[in-house]
């Protein structure tokens, strides 16, 4: 688990976040899309948190090493 929290580049349905999650936490995209889309069923403040999430996950190629 020492990935960092990032939206990657390839796997992307949206705006990454999902697949960011899995990837940091070493699981299934398709099942964390699963969850947060079962999520929207219950009384919250999902979608905030999604947007939020876009707005502070860098994307990956930031951190992508570029070669002198």
């Amino acid at each position: 688990m020492s990935r960092k929290l990032v939206r990657p580049r390839e796997g992307r349905m949206l705006a990454g976040v999902c697949a960011g999650l899995a990837r940091r936490f070493n699981t299934s995209a398709t099942l964390v899309r699963l969850l947060f889309l079962l999520s929207l069923l219950l009384p919250g403040t999902q979608v905030i948190v999604y947007l939020v999430l876009w707005i502070l996950m860098p994307n990956e190629n930031r951190y992508a090493t570029t070669p002198h």
